[in-house]
This record gives structure tokens, sequence and C-alpha cells, in this order.
């Protein structure tokens, strides 16, 4: 994958595979990246150098800022809009993982029954 440029700087694949994501990012200063959000995926945010603020978007208009310095960390889960601000040229670390399977994948009408009573 390699080194690309965006409009806030450059990222870099280190390492991609089914389970994890990880990325080193460069920030320019009064840069931002695009609002968007993963639907499956959480989105990790360890910064190396500078300052990052994570802006996520919940219902009703609310915008929650975490800011991050180096060696401070956050994630954001999956669903949630979210973008990063720079603040200061910043380094930092992107991970990216699934969020995983378990009761909240499934949503029953019941629990089942003998089909005899059902009738």
């Amino acid at each position: 994958m390699g080194k690309q440029g965006k409009i806030w700087g450059s990222t870099e694949a280190i390492e991609v595979n089914p389970m994890a994501e990880l990325h080193r990012i460069e920030v320019r200063a009064g840069y931002r990246c695009s609002v968007h959000r993963h639907h499956y995926k959480w989105n990790g945010f360890y910064v190396e150098s500078g300052e990052l603020v994570i802006e996520t978007y919940r219902e009703n208009s609310v915008t929650d800022k975490t800011v991050l310095r180096a060696g401070e960390y956050t994630a954001v889960k999956p669903g949630l809009y979210h973008c990063f601000v720079c603040t200061r040229d910043t380094v930092a670390f992107e991970i990216y993982w699934p969020e995983p399977m378990g009761d909240e994948d499934i949503d029953r009408l019941d629990q089942g029954c003998r089909v005899e009573d059902e009738r």
C-alpha cells in the first residue's frame, strides 16, 4: 500500500491484515481529515508527537472533543461520525480493528418454542 499523500498530510500503512490495521500519519497544523464513520471498525489514535483533537459527533448535535498529546490514546467506536483536527504538526498512529461479533450481532423476536404450541 505504501505512503499516500492527503490534503492534511500523509498516511502510511505499516500493517494491514483481516484482523487489524496500523497506519502512521503525519498531519499538518491547521488541517483536519474528512468527517466520516466506520460501520464495523474501531478507530484508535495514538499521538507520538504534536497534538490532535478527536471530534466525535453524537445525536442531538452534540460534539465530543478529546485532546491528545504525545503518549496519549483514544478510540472511536463503530458507527460514530468523527474526524481529527491538528493543532500542531503531529505524528500519530491509527489503529483499526473490527467490532467482534457477539450477542450484539443478533436481534431476536422471540425465544423459540415447540412448533405444535404455536398453532
